[in-house]
């Protein structure tokens, strides 16, 4: 288990370009086959190489976990038929006028926390997709919380301006330890540049070592110090 530093695309907010949990990371098709292998292996799963409407922007407009995935009503055929066998689960395509599912979805497989401005209709189809209970929830301040952090099933790692009451709700939703903290630097919006499962995490070039200590921490994969 480690936490790895790399850029995609010549760019080091890697998480708005890419997708990963326990079963897959998600690479444009645009970024070679080697590249995307590489990825795979850091985080022990298989790696799929689509765009989603045709965008790079992979991380931004679809969010996974293990049960299911959810994307935009612009999605094509070949892409969904390209993601599906590595979930062998529930795709769900949201028929809505909101696109970015990365943005407003902060999921894990216990639980998913949205963006209060999403209709209760469309929560429920989130639930039914993800297979896992949702609540609606800010991380500090903010709606677009799947940005504004990043879950796995061994923790999460939000905005360092999360508050307290937020933090016990992300606590309680996704049932794992909460901690904050930046990347790339000292960017705010963890998920923009930082990706992972319970195997290991990647996080943009740009990222300091104080900053990658806290992803090894609150991510749980790195030994932590007594």
């Amino acid at each position: 288990m480690a936490v790895f530093l790399f850029s995609l695309l010549g760019n080091a907010s890697i998480g708005v370009y890419t997708l990963a949990n326990d079963k897959m990371v998600i690479v444009p098709s645009q970024v070679p086959v080697s590249t995307a292998e590489r990825l795979g292996e850091w985080l022990g799963v298989k790696a799929i190489r689509t765009t989603i409407g045709g965008s790079v922007l992979v991380g931004a407009l679809a969010c996974a976990n293990s049960n299911g995935v959810v994307l935009p009503h612009f999605v094509r055929r070949e892409e969904i038929e390209a993601i599906q066998p590595a979930l062998d689960s529930n795709v769900t395509v949201m028929e809505t006028r909101r696109t970015a599912y990365g943005n407003l979805i902060l999921a894990n497989d216990r639980g998913a926390l949205v963006d209060p401005r999403l209709k209760r209709k469309d929560m429920k189809r989130i639930e039914d997709a993800l297979d896992v209970e949702v609540a609606a929830g800010e991380v500090a301040g903010l709606p677009y919380v799947g940005s504004l952090a990043l879950a796995t099933n061994k923790g999460v790692l939000a905005h360092p301006l999360l508050r307290e009451s937020e933090e016990k709700v992300l606590a309680n939703v996704l049932r794992v330890d909460v901690d904050v903290g930046t990347i790339n630097c000292g960017i705010p919006y963890v998920a923009t540049g930082l990706i992972g499962n319970t195997h290991s995490a990647i996080a943009g070039t740009i990222t300091t070592g104080p900053e990658l200590f806290i992803i090894g921490q609150a991510l749980d994969v790195v030994e932590k110090s007594e």
